[in-house]
């Protein structure tokens, strides 16, 4: 089995952001969704991100992709961001569609919410299409009152036809305790956490290290 890809999502400090680097993440997310918790104003996130690739640069290795997430905001405004902040992806979680994503300047990261009782062949539908028009995909939990990110998991067997597909990416309630059973559960190419890994909603190195070491580990 191909060791899994991981994404830490949600940081906002180039610090946690260099510890997910060091312990071998290959994505790393920075939200610019609007009001919600996680969110960074555009020009703290570009100065996170420029500190953090500096710290990298001292560490002398090649850096994780730099994924930018957003949510039904103007084209011109994420592909702002984007340079300001020299993002390599964006994620979009929000109602985006075809004629959307065909303004963005970078490779797009689709989020898909799974609903309660969703059908595993409609899932697989939805997310080869987003596959074959070369965008990658994460899978999270539908909540009415939060776009992702609220570290709850949705029945992972509804997702089992197409998480070990390249480019697909399980999100929702995985921990350090638990993602190593997602990932041999569902033979998963990559996992994505964001509250797995914080302490009192602040992201935590030492959970940043074990949640990648157990993945990788899978």
């Amino acid at each position: 089995m191909p060791t899994p890809h991981v994404k830490i999502c949600g940081l906002r400090d180039a610090g946690n952001a260099r510890e997910a680097a060091l312990s071998g993440a290959d994505l790393l997310g920075f939200v610019f969704v609007e009001g919600v918790r996680r969110q960074l104003d555009p020009a703290l996130g570009a100065a996170i991100i420029s500190s953090f690739r500096n710290l990298l640069s001292e560490d002398s290795m090649p850096g994780p992709r730099v994924v930018g997430l957003f949510r039904n905001q103007p084209a011109e405004f994420v592909n702002g961001v984007a340079r300001t902040a020299s993002l390599d992806m964006v994620q979009l979680c929000g109602d985006e569609n075809d004629a959307y994503y065909a303004q963005m300047d970078l490779p797009v990261l689709r989020q898909v919410r799974v609903r309660p009782g969703a059908s595993a062949s409609d899932l697989e539908a939805e997310v080869k299409a987003h596959l074959d028009a070369g965008r990658m995909v994460v899978l999270d939990a539908y909540h009415p009152d939060t776009p992702g990110g609220a570290g709850k998991a949705f029945d992972w067997s509804v997702a089992a036809g197409v998480a070990f597909m390249d480019g697909v990416l399980l999100a929702g309630g995985l921990t350090p305790d638990n993602v190593t059973d997602a990932i041999q559960q569902l033979n998963a190419w990559g996992v994505d956490v964001s509250s797995g890994v914080e302490t009192d909603g602040v992201k935590d190195d030492v959970k940043i290290h074990d949640f990648i070491t157990a993945a990788l580990s899978a």
